[in-house]
């Protein structure tokens, strides 16, 4: 599953999170090289270890006001909901494995 799945209203967002138990929001522009080399490997890390959660992104330059709602100001961003509320957020510099570690707890109170 890649992160390729965009969401450009605020509407569409909100039904998403109705719809589904885990949301990985993955918050990124064109222009960031390190957003483009982390998105690869942050999609590898829920197929393998959190297959449950859907995940999304959100271009900031394409939908400002969905980063502006969450306080997304720096590129990568990722916000994990859980049962529609904000559990995780990471941003800017984080490792794949502390996103791993800060994952387990939440998801497996929930999927198992």
């Amino acid at each position: 599953m890649n992160i390729k799945n965009a969401i450009t209203s605020q509407e569409e967002l909100e039904n998403i999170l109705v719809l589904n138990e885990a949301v990985l929001l993955y918050f990124k522009t064109n222009s960031c090289v390190v957003g483009e080399a982390v998105e690869p490997k942050i999609n590898d890390l829920i197929k393998s270890k959190f297959p449950k959660i859907k995940t999304f992104s959100v271009d900031m330059n394409l939908a400002p006001n969905i980063a502006a709602n969450y306080s997304v100001f720096v590129e990568p961003t990722v916000i994990v909901f859980f049962q529609g509320k904000e559990t995780i957020k990471k941003s800017r510099s984080f490792s794949i494995l502390e996103l791993e570690e800060t994952l387990k707890r939440p998801y497996e109170l929930i999927f198992e």
